[in-house]
């Protein structure tokens, strides 16, 4: 069930923030070679791997992932799109010995690498696994999406969003590395760095409010026992309510990192 309500929410993010992912498609698609060998490093439900796929016709992707339940929804998304003839999937643990995938022009790396157990040498193992004057792109999130900004409600999302990214660096997550550093001193050249506000108003579309429903009842549960009762109740009561509210908004920050062996 709760591999069901991840895939949820990655495909809602897509959805939601789908002008987000067509700039940084676009960048990426323009840089990369003609027909390029992609490897999609944490692909989760795909949402990268379908999108070069189609904004690069000529090119061949390799999703990898670690998680067999992400990556037979991928393959049900891309032989529904048309595209399963030129996306294979690779289910592989990143943080052992990478896969040898034969030559790669491209490494799209979207919200994975902050998952690495050891920052350095995923990117050494990226470097060895580029062509030279391939691309290395990794986007990673500023900030979670935050969805009652200017409501009653502002104060209580906040508390939640804290206590959640004390969780998160408890657990060894990297989710503010300078990646860009990191990428040249990988071996990484010509290293550019771009950020993205996404900033959507009321009133949203039917998939924002799902998205809201599903980011925050995922925060929600890994909450329990480390904020008051009185916020968790309030959180819980905030989730419930979502489907009728009006005033919900989509905040959040991303990063897109992209750079040349």
């Amino acid at each position: 069930m709760a591999h069901d309500h991840l895939i949820e929410l990655l495909d809602l993010d897509a959805e939601v923030l789908h002008e987000y992912f067509r700039d940084v498609i676009g960048w990426v698609g323009r840089e990369a070679a003609t027909r390029p060998h992609v490897v999609d490093l944490g692909a989760g439900t795909g949402t990268g791997s379908l999108a070069l796929a189609r904004e690069l016709p000529g090119s061949t992707v390799t999703a990898v992932d670690l998680s067999p339940e992400m990556l037979a929804h991928l393959r049900g998304r891309a032989d529904a799109a048309g595209l399963g003839d030129r996306i294979r999937t690779v289910e592989a643990d990143l943080d052992t010995s990478w896969p040898d995938l034969g030559p790669v022009e491209l490494i799209w790396a979207a919200a994975s690498m902050h998952h690495m157990a050891d920052p350095v040498t995923a990117l050494a193992s990226a470097y060895g696994m580029l062509r030279p004057g391939g691309l290395l792109v990794i986007a990673e999130l500023e900030s979670f999406p935050h969805f009652l900004t200017g409501t009653p409600d502002e104060e209580v999302e906040q508390r939640g969003h804290a206590e959640a990214a004390k969780r998160r660096h408890e657990a060894g997550l990297h989710m503010h590395e300078n990646w860009g550093e990191r990428m040249r001193q990988a071996g990484f050249t010509s290293v550019t760095e771009r950020h993205f506000d996404i900033d959507l108003r009321p009133p949203l579309p039917a998939a924002a409010t799902r998205y809201a429903q599903a980011s925050l009842s995922r925060m929600r549960h890994g909450l329990q026992g480390r904020l008051p009762a009185r916020d968790l109740a309030a959180l819980d009561q905030i989730v419930a309510g979502l489907a009728t509210r009006t005033d919900l908004s989509v905040r959040t920050g991303r990063t897109v990192w992209l750079a040349r062996r």
